[in-house]
């Protein structure tokens, strides 16, 4: 296999992670999955969230991807599927967990660009304490945050209105 094929298979790996990442944040994390995922809606003080068990599911996924790699050479494929997973992982892990929730302590902090614009979408996120309500359920990709901040002021006013 090519270098050029196995970093287009890690590169369309990690853009598919993140579209089932978005996926299940909507579709389960908010509704059935609320209760492992609300932990990470609350404020807490303690290094673990029950949340967190959503990260050891998807690793499976990855680790499954890996050993179906190793079956044979048709399958070889499939391991550099797990390694995009994987590699999406650490994004997630660094964008999510470190720069935006502070789950390690680093001093840099964005102020502007993509990352920054992650971050706030993030945060805007965050601002539904509720399974539903919530904007932006991707981990490494946001809209802008003006349209985002639109769609939680036009729900804030349906809600009044009701």
């Amino acid at each position: 296999m090519s270098w050029i094929a196995i970093v287009l298979i890690i590169s369309v790996s990690c853009v598919a992670t993140e579209a089932f990442a978005w996926f299940i944040h909507r579709y389960v994390m908010h509704t059935w999955g609320w209760a492992w995922h609300k932990s990470h809606h609350e404020h807490h003080d303690h290094a673990f969230e029950v949340n967190d068990m959503f990260s050891l599911v998807f690793a499976a996924f990855a680790i499954a991807f890996l050993l179906l790699g190793q079956i044979g050479p048709a399958w070889h494929w499939v391991f550099w599927v797990g390694i995009g997973v994987c590699v999406y992982g650490a994004f997630y892990v660094v964008v999510h967990e470190v720069l935006t929730h502070k789950r390690l302590p680093v001093a840099w902090q964005p102020k502007s660009g993509y990352l920054a614009r992650l971050i706030e979408a993030h945060h805007l996120h965050h601002a539904a304490k509720t399974p539903d309500g919530g904007v932006s359920f991707g981990f490494l990709y946001a809209p802008p945050v003006a349209k985002l901040r639109a769609k939680l002021r036009a729900r804030r006013t349906a809600r009044a209105a009701e």
